[in-house]
């Protein structure tokens, strides 16, 4: 991790080496191939994982272990293996395509999810942001906005998929929690039990969907739903994709007010929805105190 530091997906690696520790934490690195981590790759698979998400574990492992035998050295020279076992990934033929939630949906899920949770993927519908976008947002990322009353946050490229900064406009729904975390936490806005988290997509999710009747339902799943309902709202394509972060970071650095206009009321265009609303009022009366 410490050579790592410049890596995008660090933080993603660390929460995909947790997963590993409880079944090869144990293990002496010359024990580690692909038959002493198929336990975790069956549990996964058992916990409705696609092969490409398990696969990233694996290339985690893969990689620390090709360094293992080809850069780390003891005080003797030697490298920590004699050789890096070949670890081979799934075949990922199993992608499965993307499942915008309905607001019966939405409501179904998001009443099975703990409250910590529940708040993410909240404002992960209304923002489009990433797993790791939200887990990771910070505070000193807020920027006031107050020639329009509003505040938006810009996460640094390096906490970014695309390596672009990315402009996060916060609708009315997405505002009420952000203001509901204010003061929980000194650094991060999402927490649990005082803790930053590290993904959404944990136990809590899947005992969540499995309640609610929707296994297929993917964390990511929030980012296209809220794309699919900016387009059903007649947002334009060049908007859809800023509020998404899918475009370069021209806005994020030189925004004008009348843009940021634009934005925040195409954001806002999905929250006077059948089904939204509801959960915001739901949302204010856990979380008054």
């Amino acid at each position: 991790m410490l050579e790592n530091q410049h890596k995008r997906s660090l933080i993603s690696d660390i929460s995909r080496l947790k997963l590993l520790m409880p079944w090869i934490g144990h293990m002496a690195l010359d024990q580690l191939h692909r038959g002493s981590l198929e336990p975790w790759v069956m549990q996964r698979r058992q916990e409705g994982a696609a092969a490409a998400t398990i696969n990233h574990g694996l290339k985690v492992v893969r990689r620390i272990l090709n360094l293992a035998a080809s850069e780390w050295v003891d005080e003797y020279g030697m490298t920590w293996l004699l050789a890096a076992p070949k670890i081979k990934l799934l075949p990922e033929t199993d992608r499965r395509p993307p499942y915008p939630l309905t607001w019966e949906e939405q409501t179904r899920l998001f009443k099975e999810l703990p409250g910590h949770l529940e708040k993410m993927a909240l404002f992960a519908v209304n923002t489009g942001c990433r797993d790791q976008e939200i887990c990771n947002l910070r505070w000193d990322w807020e920027v006031a906005v107050p020639e329009l009353g509003t505040r938006v946050f810009l996460i640094p490229g390096t906490q970014v998929k695309n390596g672009d900064d990315r402009l996060v406009v916060l609708n009315r729904i997405a505002l009420s929690v952000v203001e509901s975390l204010r003061g929980s936490h000194p650094t991060h806005v999402f927490t649990y039990r005082g803790k930053p988290v590290f993904r959404m997509l944990n136990s809590a999710w899947l005992r969540a969907r499995q309640k609610a009747g929707l296994p297929q339902v993917r964390v990511h799943d929030l980012k296209h739903t809220f794309g699919r309902r900016l387009r059903a709202a007649g947002v334009s394509f060049e908007d859809r994709q800023d509020l998404l972060g899918h475009r370069s970071g021209r806005i994020t650095t030189h925004y004008s007010a009348a843009e940021l206009t634009k934005l925040l009321d195409a954001a806002n265009s999905v929250c006077d929805r059948e089904g939204n609303q509801p959960q915001l009022v739901v949302l204010r009366r856990r979380y008054a105190a």
